[in-house]
Formats: C-alpha cells, sequence, structure tokens
C-alpha cells in the first residue's frame, strides 16, 4: 500500500543561499504548500527583496555558511520568529569552473568553505535539535556533479562528491530516529550559477521550479535520493553497470565531459564575480583575465 503524503502545512522550514535560483524557488514552492520559510543569505538586501515579493510567509536573515556561529544565529533566528524548524534546506553553493592547474587557490579554498562547510555547519547546528524533537527533515543539495566527475569542475565536482557522501553516513547514523535526510542531485539547471555552460547531448537543462517540485515531493513521500529530471538516476544505474572506458566513452559521445569546459566566458562573466566576493574570509584571489577585461564596451 503506498504510504500516504505528509502535510506540510504550518511546518517551518529555513533554506540558505535563498535570495535567487533554486533556494528562491523552493522558498516560494514551500510557501504555496502553507510552510513559513526563513530566506538565509550573505546578501541581505537581495534576500529581504525576495521575502518581501513572497509573502507575509517568508522573512529575511542574514547567514555566512562559512562561519558555524553565523548558522546558528540564522537558526536561532528562525526559530524565534516562526517556530520550531521542521526543514532544513543546506542550498547554499557556489560553481567557479576552469581547467584544475589555472584554478587559484583562493577560488578552491572558497568553494571549500562554502559548498562543504556550508553543508557541515548546517547539519551540525540542525541535527541536535531535530533529535531532541525526534522530527525534522534535512535537504542537501548537491548535484549531478556528485556522482560523476567532469572535466573544467574538478573542486566543484569534489565538493559535491563530498556533500553526497556526508549525507548517506549521516543518514545511516539516523536511522534509529524519524528524522529524514535526503540529497538533491540536479543536472545542470538554469539560473546564474550555470551561466555560459554548454548543453549536454543526454539531458537539458532543467529549471529551478522543477528542482523546488521535487524537493516539496521529497518532503511528501520522504526519499534519499533526488535527481532532477529523474532520468538522471537512471542513466546513472545504467552507467554504472558498464567499465570505466566504457562510461567514459558514453560521457564523450553525449559531450558530458563538455559541459564545463566549452564556457562562454562573456555570458558567465557577472556570475564569476559575484562568486569570487561570496566569501568574506578570503580575498578575491587572481581573477581569469576574461573576467577583468572589458570587452563590448561592459
Amino acid at each position: 500500500m503506498a504510504k500516504q503524503p505528509r502535510y506540510l502545512t504550518g511546518q517551518v522550514a529555513a533554506i540558505t543561499g535563498a535570495a535567487r535560483g533554486i533556494g528562491r524557488a523552493t522558498a516560494e514552492a514551500f510557501i504555496r504548500e502553507g510552510m513559513k520559510v526563513a530566506i538565509g543569505d550573505l546578501d541581505l538586501e537581495t534576500a529581504k527583496k525576495t521575502a518581501a515579493e513572497l509573502g507575509p510567509a517568508a522573512i529575511a536573515l542574514p547567514v555566512n555558511v562559512t562561519e558555524r556561529a553565523s548558522m546558528r544565529e540564522f537558526l536561532d533566528a528562525t526559530e524565534e520568529q516562526l517556530g520550531p524548524i521542521d526543514v532544513l534546506v543546506n542550498n547554499a553553493g557556489i560553481m567557479q569552473i576552469g581547467p584544475f592547474l589555472e584554478e587559484d587557490d583562493a577560488t578552491a579554498q572558497r568553494q571549500i568553505d562554502i559548498n562543504i562547510n556550508g553543508v557541515l555547519f548546517g547539519m551540525k547546528e540542525i541535527l541536535p535539535r531535530m533529535i531532541s524533537r525526534n522530527r525534522g527533515h534535512l535537504v542537501n543539495i548537491a548535484s549531478a556533479a556528485g556522482k560523476g566527475g567532469f572535466p573544467g569542475g574538478a573542486t566543484y565536482c569534489g565538493t559535491k562528491h563530498f556533500v553526497v557522501g556526508a549525507s548517506e553516513a549521516v543518514r545511516a547514523e539516523l536511522r534509529e530516529t524519524n528524522i529524514e535526510v535526503s540529497v538533491v542531485m540536479p543536472a545542470i539547471v538554469n539560473t546564474e550559477l550555470a551561466a555560459g555552460t554548454t548543453q549536454s547531448r543526454g539531458v537539458k537543462k532543467v529549471e529551478p521550479e522543477d528542482v523546488a517540485a521535487e524537493i516539496v515531493d521529497a518532503l511528501k513521500v520522504p526519499r534519499f535520493d533526488v535527481y532532477v529530471p529523474r532520468v538522471v538516476g537512471k542513466i546513472g544505474a545504467a552507467m554504472n553497470i558498464l567499465p570505466r572506458s566504457g562510461r567514459e566513452a558514453i560521457a564523450r559521445a553525449l559531450k558530458a565531459d563538455q559541459v564545463l569546459m566549452q564556457i562562454d566566458h562573456n555570458e558567465r562573466r557577472a556570475y564569476e564575480l559575484r562568486a569570487s566576493n561570496s566569501e568574506p574570509g578570503l580575498e578575491p584571489g587572481d581573477q581569469p583575465a576574461q573576467l577583468t577585461q572589458t570587452t563590448n564596451g561592459s
């Protein structure tokens, strides 16, 4: 007998990196389900604008996911204003891409601090609260890149592999509780983060609303692996049957190996510059020439 979907009305969610992109779309989807949502972001002004646009069920709060104390303050403020947190979505993340040997150390450290430590700190701060109530749902945003290595995104792929592995381990540790864990693995999503990337032959870009819909579905009928689109999981399962040489040959045929290598740098310029300033504790680092040079009068 199929499980009855859980009701989400009245639940409280906190989402990091929710001022734009997947985070914003997820907040909007949660509110349509009758949930109350804390929009957490380093960019507080944009978070406030987003919350105002989403209506009275949303609040905006500052959070720097690279600092555990900031994450704690974000969750404390959420619970003070909205009530005990039922759902945490560790969404904040950046993707800075380019050949591995051209990546400066600040760029690598920035992705580690945000994509890895942001998730770790979120889990370490929310889980004691959920365990004390013996309920809750933890949602970690990874990527299809957490299941494979894509040229041009070595560090990014590594951070997302970490999110998948850590989520699996934490889920196993929570097996005797009523706390659910989901890891979300989208293909390339049509947001600023993916600007200028190449389209593969196998899977088209998805919209942030598609990711949000799958997250809502995973809250209603809990599951760990949340692929977006779902066919990504089926493709991955089929590919894993093959030897490595076969998998790599298919990836080349589908141009999956070019998604993060053949980049339109003009389209990507604004995002890369913003991402370079997304970790307050680090200097921006060496900027690739194409990001700082003046082109087309811009």
